[in-house]
């Protein structure tokens, strides 16, 4: 990684509110051989207010990550490799997924979806009705009593609540 782009990498996270994720396109003809994120770019990026990276190549050193740090990667390697940032701030292609500098997304451990601007404003209220219908499902299938008629009348339930 040439030091000029890894200091404006880092110049344009200082100043990003808390929420940022670093997402990183592995263009190597091999993807994912070495990785860029362990522990040293986990903690340099949770010092400068990210809370996770995703990437189409690999992550390592699990255990040392920086505390609260998440990652998705493509796989996990037992080494780094000599890492090159050649570019910053354009749109890229993470394992299908095509994220442009400064989009909205939603990650976690079981993914990462980049949430289109008008959909934004309508997250609050479709939270709620999903909750609100999930709760009827979970509550039904937390009885003891649970049987396909009781599933069947909580799956009616729910389908009603909007």
């Amino acid at each position: 990684m040439s030091a000029v782009a890894y200091e404006i990498l880092h110049q344009d996270a200082l100043g990003k509110s808390n929420f940022s994720i670093a997402v990183i396109e592995d263009i190597d003809h091999d993807s994912g051989v070495g990785a860029f994120w362990g522990e040293v770019q986990t903690n340099i990026h949770k010092g400068l207010g990210c809370v996770g990276g995703v990437t189409s190549g690999a992550m390592r050193d699990l255990d040392d990550c920086a505390p609260e740090f998440q990652l998705l990667a493509r796989r996990v390697v037992p080494s780094h490799i000599h890492n090159r940032v050649v570019d910053f701030g354009n749109q890229v292609e993470v394992l299908g997924m095509v994220v442009k500098h400064g989009d909205l997304i939603h990650a976690d451990r079981h993914g990462a979806v980049v949430i289109p601007e008008d959909a934004v404003g309508l997250l609050p209220a479709a939270v709620d009705l999903m909750i609100r219908k999930e709760a009827v499902l979970l509550e039904a299938a937390r009885r003891p009593s649970l049987d396909i008629d009781a599933l069947r009348k909580a799956f009616t339930e729910s389908s009603r609540i909007n």
